[in-house]
């Protein structure tokens, strides 16, 4: 990604395009199972062609100049800190956590928290236009009835994909606000 064709700069708009409630086409719902058709389902952000690599698969969504344009949430010259930065460094670090994962190497520590629940006042908020949320059968429902013992609220917010704090700012706020208060 990091030397790919259309530059970090395009590769990174059309990515954030491509999982934010911008791209028409995130419109999530909850998968019947965790299983290869269940999953071929998702967006290729997620699941890939297989003759695809990521820079390949989100330059089909790079959005217009003029969307490029009208993006409040993510303008260009913000944009631009984020890919100079990851043109120079790379992508490595953001890319560990995903190795560890996939790879077990991070699993012997996370036993210790096996079985435990989140015990104090909790607030779950996402963009009603992530598929984040349902990516993995099942973990939404069991974070609200058996994850989090004090949920104090879920709210999953329209006009958000991935990105909520960013693309939804203002009710972002207002919903750590009164969270907090309480």
């Amino acid at each position: 990604m990091q030397f790919c064709p259309q530059g970090v700069h395009d590769f990174m708009r059309a990515y954030y395009h491509h999982k934010s409630a911008d791209w028409p086409a995130n419109k999530p719902y909850r998968l019947a199972g965790w299983t290869a058709e269940a999953l071929a389902q998702m967006p290729t952000y997620y699941i890939m062609d297989r003759d695809q690599n990521m820079a390949q698969t989100v330059a089909r969504e790079m959005p217009s100049a003029a969307q490029i344009a009208a993006n409040t949430w993510l303008p260009d010259r913000e944009l631009r800190i984020y890919s100079e930065s990851y043109a120079r460094t790379g992508f490595q670090g953001g890319f560990q956590w995903y190795r560890c994962v996939t790879s077990g190497l991070n699993s012997q520590d996370l036993k210790v928290f096996a079985g435990r629940t989140i015990d104090q006042p909790a607030l779950f908020i996402a963009g009603l236009q992530d598929w984040g949320v349902y990516q993995k059968p099942g973990d939404f429902e069991n974070m609200q009835s058996m994850a989090c013992t004090d949920l104090r609220g879920c709210h999953l917010l329209d006009g958000a994909g991935h990105w909520v704090q960013q693309e939804q700012p203002q009710q972002v706020l207002d919903k750590l606000l009164t969270f907090l208060k309480r």
